[in-house]
């Protein structure tokens, strides 16, 4: 890889607009993501964050501006060829499969990764949550919700991707599940250097972990700035931090 290259943001949202219909939901949105660093997405519920996470997968299709990830123009690109590029994403609401074991879906998103990685991968994913280890025989639907985040999670990780698309991983969850998920994803960065955006409604343990952060207001990127410069403005505490850290 050149230097030109690895100084590019391995993920680039440039002018995106997108509507639903007549309804404009996002309104011109910029975005980097640089290789091996955590950018994080706040903002209230129905800012826009979860459109911008579906228009990076191609669905919806932006109506104007360009998506480029590794210095390709994926725009126009179908949702199977762009996942197919080292993407994984855990989506809002974790859908897993949940009449199948929880090895079961583990096995099923590894299925575009090479077979003689699946038991180191594997073995990689109990470690990081030994709670599936336990339940890996159990199916998907009966799991809590934190077990079913993390298997989302873990199975979106089985692909070994590069850049990893993590759409409100706290929703719903206890404070101390939420603390888990938080470690387990700086963890995965700091020690393989994994790419990820994560979009978030939880700014307070969103900002601590992220390298550079957005703020989305109705469509539109706000603010931008380190997790840690935004989490020291008052504008930010006022709106998303006040009322407890959750």
């Amino acid at each position: 890889m050149s230097e030109a290259a690895s100084e590019q943001p391995l993920l680039q949202v440039r002018g995106v607009q997108t509507y639903y219909g007549k309804i404009c939901a996002l309104r011109g949105v910029d975005v980097d993501v640089p290789r091996g660093k955590i950018v994080t997405l706040i903002g209230a519920n129905g800012a826009g964050k979860s459109t911008l996470m579906m228009t990076i997968c191609g669905s919806p299709k932006p109506r104007e501006g360009r998506v480029i990830y590794n210095g390709e123009d994926i725009t126009g690109l179908p949702t199977h060829e762009i996942m197919s590029r080292d993407i994984a994403q855990s989506p809002e609401g974790r859908r897993i499969f949940p009449r199948m074991t929880v090895l079961e879906n583990l096995q099923m998103g590894a299925m575009a990764s090479k077979q003689d990685t699946f038991d180191g991968d594997l073995r990689r994913i109990f470690d990081l949550f030994p709670r599936l280890k336990e339940r890996q025989a159990q199916r998907g639907g009966t799991l809590s919700g934190g077990e079913q985040q993390m298997l989302a999670i873990g199975r979106a990780l089985m692909s070994r991707p590069k850049l990893l698309l993590l759409d409100e991983p706290s929703l719903g969850l206890a404070p101390l599940i939420v603390k888990q998920i938080f470690n387990v994803i700086q963890e995965l960065n700091r020690t393989d250097g994994l790419t990820v955006f994560l979009v978030e409604q939880n700014a307070f343990h969103a900002l601590r972990l992220a390298h550079h952060a957005y703020v989305m207001v109705n469509g539109a990127i706000t603010m931008q700035g380190t997790g840690k410069e935004l989490l020291a403005r008052e504008e930010v505490r006022a709106a998303y931090l006040e009322g407890g850290r959750h």
